[in-house]
């Protein structure tokens, strides 16, 4: 019976180490693992961190770029309002030889007169109707003749 004891003590010796050992290397993949995710939640949370600055940044991107095209758009309404450089010289020309045409010629004043109000009326039935529409959409010519200026002189030549 004793010998019974004896193989039963070193039979219970044998599995209380292989338990310890067991248990021992079950507590290290248990650490191994919990280090393994404590790991990827570190680097989700990174990666997340770094994927929000970058949508934050596309996002005030856009909204730079959406002001800009806005303040882009009025501004090319504004400059589409705006008579050019050269029509303004222009203007200023035909107004010279106007005033010229009024002082020099004592007829020219009250046909000048004649024409701009036969030329507003004309230009105010342009834009009523489909006929001024589709007109002011389709450049015609016009039956003036256009007076050429050479820079430097004053005198306007035909």
């Amino acid at each position: 019976m004793q010998e019974f004891f004896i193989g039963l003590g070193i039979g219970l010796a044998v599995a209380a180490v292989t338990a310890l050992y067991f248990s021992s290397k079950l507590s290290r993949l248990r650490k191994e693992k919990e280090q393994e995710i404590a790991k990827f939640k570190d680097m989700l949370a990174a990666r997340m961190e770094l994927e929000s600055e970058g949508l934050k940044k596309v996002k005030d991107e856009n909204d730079e770029l959406r002001k800009a095209n806005e303040n882009l758009r009025i501004s090319l309404m504004a400059m589409r309002e705006k008579p050019g450089r050269k029509e303004v010289q222009k203007l200023q020309v035909m107004q010279k030889a106007v005033d010229r045409l009024t002082l020099n010629s004592p007829g020219f004043a009250t046909a000048w007169q004649v024409a701009m109000r036969d030329s507003e009326e004309e230009f105010q039935r342009m834009y009523s109707g489909i006929v001024p529409f589709i007109k002011r959409h389709i450049a015609g010519k016009s039956e003036a003749q256009l007076v050429d200026v050479k820079e430097g002189d004053d005198d306007v030549t035909e």
